[in-house]
């Protein structure tokens, strides 16, 4: 990493740290912001510790009727299909806490991933209260980032068009790059960069090898995405 690099790199000594670390973040990120907070949660097996200690030991520290929750990509399948990323959040931590109109989840009963990307837009222009996004108004509070195998990150694969998106929140993603490869709906790069603090969250030390190449300046989507303001490695 370049001495001017922005991104900060906090190193857990295991799994279970790397997870409370994690949870300590959101619980702060929420705290500053006491009107209405907004998390964007990623799927895949990274947050699984976090959202357990999230569902117990934090959940009396989240005021839940004011925090909205999102979600960086999903997988089009229906939401108690395994596979689906914020059928995943749901089961671990939103279910019977988060108020349903607090859940913007993807759709995946359009007829395309391109169509729910279209809706997914619409619904987080609402929600924002513009159709702009605004550097000085970051649209969420608090975006968890994964790491694919393959150096992506939310469903943003290593030469797939979606990269160069640069006037849409959301985009379709007809095939995967990697297991599981079905259709995908994701975040683009300007709507995850418009965010307080872009969180990493890598507890797999099998992924050494991806993390150094993207640190390195390898043209991976995961060294592409950070916030405007703070980017965090929690590794």
């Amino acid at each position: 990493m370049a001495a001017a690099d922005p991104r900060k790199i906090v190193v857990a000594p295991d799994a279970d740290a790397l997870a409370r670390l994690a949870a300590q973040r959101l619980i702060a990120r929420i705290e500053l912001h006491h009107d209405r907070p907004a998390i964007c949660l990623t799927g895949g097996s990274g947050p699984k510790k976090m959202l357990e200690l999230l569902a117990t030991e934090f959940a009396h520290q989240i005021p839940w009727q004011r925090v909205h929750w999102f979600i960086t990509d999903e997988r089009f399948v229906p939401y108690d299909d395994l596979l689906s990323n914020i059928g995943a959040a749901k089961r671990a931590l939103l279910d019977g806490r988060a108020p349903a109109a607090n859940v913007h989840a993807m759709r995946t009963d359009t007829a395309t991933p391109e169509e729910s990307a279209r809706d997914y837009q619409r619904e987080l222009q609402q929600f924002y209260g513009n159709a702009t996004l605004d550097p000085a108004r970051p649209l969420f509070d608090l975006v968890f980032g994964g790491l694919g195998p393959d150096g992506h990150t939310a469903s943003l694969f290593p030469g797939w068009p979606q990269l160069s998106i640069s006037d849409r929140w959301a985009a379709g993603v007809d095939t995967a790059h990697v297991e599981p490869f079905v259709p995908r709906v994701t975040l683009t790069f300007p709507a995850l960069a418009s965010c307080e603090e872009m969180l990493f969250m890598v507890p797999d030390a099998k992924k050494r090898d991806i993390v150094a190449r993207v640190f390195a300046g390898e043209d991976l989507p995961a060294g592409h995405a950070r916030s405007q303001r703070d980017t965090v490695w929690l590794m």
